[in-house]
């Protein structure tokens, strides 16, 4: 098979991203400059706007910080369409072979993560201290709720609270936090899905896990290694002088100094808007890992889990030993391509394991952990799933045929477009600035276009009090959307439980695909079975 031409340097010196772009087309392929760079050229490419700019360029347009999220540009050459479901004629497995019984919407696809039950195989998070996560933060959670999955707090949030109280450097009182906890748990049915909280090497100093487990009741701490930014740490942007000025005093590093004087001046006359805030990068000791999630435990929390990110293969099987011994309840793994805060726009592209070469890795491990008899935690994949077809692909190859390692899928940025989308809709809506065409085919009013408040009407007494548009167009994505596609998919493949679609049901379409993951592809399944099935 011939080798795939790789185009991505055609775009190293111009972003979408980072809002570039060069005067030509037909840019140099190893560069990304003009071939002819010119000294009157009016475009500003990666180069030209760093050189006014400098740092800023590192990082998604920064107009943007609070309202967007981001993902790689990046062909990583492997990805979840290079495999295909393989559907199939005949049985139905996990429901009676009934053709008036086994149809779709009769396929369970509930799972269970850790010790709790989802009523979809979806985890949404982390939502940390970022801007975006804060302002949408009741779409989010409320939806999260309505759906039965499990919604994770992400780092930063008592750190970045301003109305947070201390006291010998702990934290005693996050109003942000208990907001963000208490708005899940308004429409939470009490058994499906729960809300998490994730603590990073800051929050550890801080102490919002034992705030969150004494003060909150959170029955799910979820520790962070690295990932935060692609691999050094949350990041996000402070607008003001001020804000500056007091994370610094809680700690965090803020960059540039917003104590030196003279940078306090260009703030003021405008040299640049916004100062950056980074959290430290944690350093793993594997025996304290161990005694903190022993504490963790006494201190009352009922699981403990652990999100790490793309890192290479020693780290991952480091990950997974560690969490074999501190019998973790489940790790979620976030593949390469995308963040819901300011990651490096470099680091987005080219640092990091892509998702299907780490799950790949993860699995590898899981098998070796089995083989010894060791305890193999429940895993969850995350890293640019957006639909029903990933999600499939990514449990059925996790199945050599005692069940999936993987129970879910975590999302992070789709369901923040969910809401998002969702809430410019309905600002618009109440300016009657709606699109034309939409208008004519779905209607002005909310509930008219949102076509799954029907449902959540009736589930909630004919009543929409206090459920947000974003939660009711969050639960028409995951819900009515994902959930449904995924019933179709497994329905087609005979399978009507989660838990029985397996490496069987998926072929590799490329060889690169079938190398990686042991996958075969279809010319390789008719060559062993052809002759068999013809005799």
């Amino acid at each position: 098979m011939p080798e795939r031409v790789d185009k991505n340097s055609a775009y190293l010196n111009s972003k979408s991203t980072t809002g570039t772009q060069t005067r030509v087309r037909d840019v140099s392929p190893s560069s990304g400059l003009c071939p002819i760079c010119i000294r009157d050229c009016p475009f500003l490419c990666e180069v030209g706007l760093s050189a006014f700019r400098g740092r800023e360029v590192l990082y998604p347009e920064p107009h943007q910080f609070g309202k967007s999220t981001q993902g790689a540009l990046k062909d990583y050459w492997i990805d979840w369409s290079h495999f295909n479901i393989q559907a199939k004629l005949n049985g139905a497995e996990g429901i009676e072979p009934d053709p008036d019984v086994a149809i779709f919407p009769n396929v369970d696809i509930g799972t269970k993560v850790g010790e709790t039950p989802l009523k979809l195989p979806i985890l949404i998070g982390a939502y940390g201290s970022t801007e975006v996560a804060r302002l949408h933060w009741s779409g989010l959670a409320v939806g999260a709720a309505l759906c039965g999955i499990t919604i994770t707090i992400g780092e930063n949030v008592c750190g970045m609270d301003p109305d947070a109280k201390f006291s010998g450097g702990k934290v005693v009182h996050s109003s942000e936090l208990k907001r963000r906890v208490e708005e899940f748990r308004r429409f939470w049915d009490g058994k499906h899905g729960d809300v998490a909280v994730q603590t990073n090497v800051e929050d550890q100093r801080l102490g919002v896990d034992e705030y969150a487990i004494s003060k909150l009741e959170v029955d799910i701490i979820e520790r962070k290694w690295g990932q935060g930014a692609k691999a050094i740490g949350g990041e996000v942007r402070l607008w003001t002088l001020e804000r500056a000025l007091e994370l610094k005093r809680r700690g965090y590093i803020v960059i540039p100094d917003p104590e030196d004087k003279a940078v306090q001046e260009a703030f003021k006359r405008g040299v640049f808007d916004s100062f950056e805030r980074h959290s430290r990068v944690g350093m793993i000791d594997a025996k304290k890992f161990l005694e903190e999630v022993d504490a963790l435990r006494e201190q009352g929390a009922k699981q403990v889990t652990l999100k790490t990110g793309a890192y290479r293969l020693a780290d991952v099987a480091f990950t997974m030993k560690l969490a074999s011994e501190a019998k973790l309840n489940y790790v979620t793994f976030d593949g390469a391509e995308g963040g819901t805060g300011m990651s490096p726009v470099p680091m987005i592209d080219e640092m990091g394991t892509p998702t299907v070469y780490l799950e790949a890795q993860v699995l590898k491990c899981a098998q070796i952990l089995r083989r010894k008899g060791r305890y193999v935690p429940d895993i969850v994949m995350a890293g640019g799933f957006i639909n029903e077809t990933q999600m499939f692909k990514a449990i059925a190859m996790s199945n050599f045929g005692d069940g999936p390692y993987v129970k879910a899928i975590l999302m992070g940025r789709s369901p923040l477009t969910a809401v998002m989308k969702a809430n410019y809709f309905v600002e618009l809506a109440k300016e009657g600035k709606l699109p034309k065409a939409f208008v004519e085919r779905y209607g002005e009013n909310p509930e008219r276009f949102f076509i799954s408040a029907m449902t959540i009407k009736a589930n909630n007494g004919g009543r929409l009090d206090g459920i947000p548009w974003e939660a009711i167009g969050l639960y028409g994505y995951l819900h009515d959307r994902v959930g449904v596609g995924l019933q179709q998919l497994m329905a087609g493949c005979r399978k009507w439980k989660l838990s029985l679609i397996s490496r069987s049901d998926i072929v590799s379409l490329t060889r690169r695909a079938k190398e990686v993951t042991g996958i075969p592809m279809p010319d390789d399944m008719a060559e062993e079975s052809l002759e068999a099935l013809l005799d």
